[in-house]
Order: structure tokens, then sequence, then C-alpha cells
């Protein structure tokens, strides 16, 4: 994964560019943060709702013939939560005051997920890989039946007291 100081350099720019923005995070796609500045919000705890916001997201786009998960937005009686998708392996989800400029949040976030994912993707092609190639792991040998079919093993016999 990408280097956390360029990550929260990134966050920062962001911050600067929406001045309404309360919190930023970066996290992969499972929940694990990667980044965040998110003063008085538990960064574990957002990444662990954006991973399973994200998996809903997906499944409803999916299920609606919308495509691939791009964004989503939450609005609050106290501001939004925006969630971007940053590449494949991560998400950036930001927290804004009510009185934020959607327009503004939506175009600068595309644009940072839009790097957190470049910066993610080269972190990821080049982390250090095992010698020589992966092999498929063998089954572990089991009796089949005169169709191919494979024979549940019986329990032992019960001991009769």
């Amino acid at each position: 994964m990408a280097d956390e100081v360029e990550l929260l350099a990134e966050l920062q720019r962001l911050r600067v560019r929406v001045p309404q923005l309360t919190g930023a995070i970066v996290a992969s796609v499972d929940g694990l943060v990667l980044a965040g500045d998110t003063p008085g919000v538990e960064p574990e705890s957002v990444a662990a709702l954006t991973a399973s916001a994200l998996g809903v997201a997906q499944r409803l786009a999916d299920a609606t013939g919308q495509g691939a998960f791009r964004e989503l937005l939450v609005r609050g009686v106290e501001g939004y939560i925006a969630t971007y998708a940053a590449g494949d392996a991560a998400v950036l989800t930001v927290l804004a005051e009510d009185r934020a400029n959607v327009g503004r949040l939506h175009l600068e976030g595309r644009r940072t997920g839009a790097r957190i994912g470049e910066l993610v993707g080269v972190a990821a092609e080049s982390a250090p890989r095992s010698r020589g190639r992966a092999r498929a792991r063998k089954p572990a040998a089991t009796a089949t039946t005169e169709t191919g079919l494979p024979v549940r093993p019986t329990s032992p016999p019960q001991p009769t007291p």
C-alpha cells in the first residue's frame, strides 16, 4: 500500500481546497485505515462502516445495472459523509459541514480519490513479490464412487455402553 505520509499530504491538500471538510480518511476496501485526518472521530470505526456501506453500495449498483461503484453520499442533519472510489483497493471518505458546496465536494473528492488510487496502485505494483510462481494447492486425495462423485467420510463407529 501507499506510504501514509503521502496519503496524509493528499488529504491535507483536499482540506485546503474544501475548507468545509471536518475530516477525511483513506481505507482499504476491507475496512483497514491507510491514513486518517478525522479529529474527534475514530478512524477505525469510520473505515469499518465505510467497508460495510461500500459492500451495500456495490450490490445496489450491480442490481440496478448502474455499473461499478464510484461514490456514495449520505446527508445528515449536521453535514455530509461522502465516499469515493480510489482505485480498486481503496476508498476515500470525507466528512463535511452542512454548508459545504456539494458540487465542489464531489469535484475535489473525485480528483483526490483518483490521485489516491494512483498512489495505492503504484505502491501495490512496487511491493516485493515472492520468488517463483505461485502454484495452486492440490486438493487432498479423496475416494470417489464409480461415477466420480466424492465419497463422504463416515464417522467412526460409536462404542456401545
